[in-house]
């Protein structure tokens, strides 16, 4: 028996919904999205009301490893400094791989556009997330303007990895945590 045969119908929509929509993107056709994961039409509409749910709920399984990817390892133990190079040395790290496409809550926010969505809503909550980490490490490391600092650096996010999962920029040079770094010692961040 595979993993596949072993998941529930609801799992293999939602691990279906992930891969798929991050790789081509939420237009994907629910006849695709239930032909991957190996379930029936007629049984996404008895889990799921719509495509619109099964997306956000997709998203809003992932939410836990995608925060603990950008969380630095030792919180405890990290400058605030390091806990927000951390998470573009991540940014880094994931755009030479080759399936990366960016930031998936960011791919929903930019080709959803409706802010009512429900995917829309939870790709929101995982950027809200971001900002608010950054915030307040920026806080904790004495930052001119913290909310201005928090706003910039995920700015910097954001672009950083929409370019690279557009495949027009490179991050292996340090360029994503090297521009946080100058917005860091810019606001006095230690």
């Amino acid at each position: 028996m595979t993993s596949k045969e072993k998941a529930s119908p609801r799992d293999r929509l939602l691990d279906a919904a992930a891969r798929l929509t991050y790789r081509d993107g939420v237009s994907i056709g629910i006849e695709a999205l239930c032909r991957e994961a190996g379930v029936s039409k007629r049984s996404m509409y008895q889990l799921f009301d719509s495509k619109d749910e099964m997306l956000a709920a997709s998203l809003e399984r992932r939410m836990p490893a995608y925060q603990a990817r950008l969380s630095h390892p030792d919180p405890a133990a990290a400058t605030p400094r390091e806990s927000i190079l951390y998470v573009f040395e991540q940014v880094e790290k994931g755009s030479v791989e080759p399936e990366y496409h960016g930031c998936p809550y960011l791919a929903v926010l930019v080709e959803v556009k409706n802010p009512g969505h429900p995917a829309s809503v939870v790709a929101r909550e995982a950027k809200d997330f971001l900002l608010s980490a950054f915030r307040e490490a920026a806080e904790r490391g004495g930052a001119r303007d913290p909310e201005l600092l928090a706003r910039q650096l995920l700015l910097v996010f954001d672009g950083a990895s929409a370019r690279a999962g557009a495949g027009v920029e490179h991050l292996d040079d340090g360029l994503a945590t090297a521009t946080a770094t100058a917005l860091l010692d810019a606001a006095g961040v230690h």
